[in-house]
């Protein structure tokens, strides 16, 4: 591969990194085409990247890009490297457990997600269980709807009658 050609990949992977931050390192080697083909559908499904990379080349593509807790990854790019890039932190390593449990790879090496790094397949569980941005915001919805929904319940129901028979009661005295 000439000069000017990994200029370009690591210039593309470069560009990767800036639009989808969250990233997962993963040995897909093994695998045979059939297989390969289902987990590519997968990923296109979930929207996942997955590319196969040069170690070397991820490497100083990384580098430029001088992420948080990327050189922690560094030790682990060693042997056949796949990427999976994606929006959603926690899909990849869905996609990873399922797919994995039935066919034995992907396998996990480690993880750039939300700016911190995770090195090792005993991290796929922690990965897991990571709430996309959207979940968050859902969950704190929930948690501020809560009170509401307590009182709006009270009120609704018999002791509900007598407060607002109070409250009107009140209203009259004025």
């Amino acid at each position: 591969m000439r000069k000017e050609e990994k200029r370009q990949i690591i210039d593309s992977l470069a560009a990767q990194l800036e639009q989808t931050p969250n990233f997962y390192l993963t040995d897909i080697s093994g695998l045979n085409a059939e297989i390969t083909a289902k987990l590519r559908r997968e990923c296109f499904d979930k929207q996942i990247k997955l590319v196969v990379v040069k170690n070397t080349l991820l490497r100083k593509a990384l580098e430029t890009k001088e992420l948080a807790d990327a050189q922690l990854l560094f030790p682990i790019l060693e042997g056949p490297s796949a990427v999976m890039f994606c929006e959603v932190a926690n899909a990849p390593a869905k996609l990873i457990k399922s797919f994995g449990t039935q066919y034995g790879k992907p396998v996990l090496k480690g993880a750039l997600v939300q700016e911190c790094a995770y090195v090792g397949v005993n991290q796929l569980e922690a990965l897991v269980n990571i709430k996309s941005r959207e979940e968050l915001i859902a969950d704190i919805i929930a948690l501020l709807q809560s009170p509401a929904k307590n009182v709006i319940s009270a009120l609704q129901s018999n002791a509900g009658g007598k407060i607002a028979g109070i409250v009107e009661r009140l209203s009259e005295k004025e």
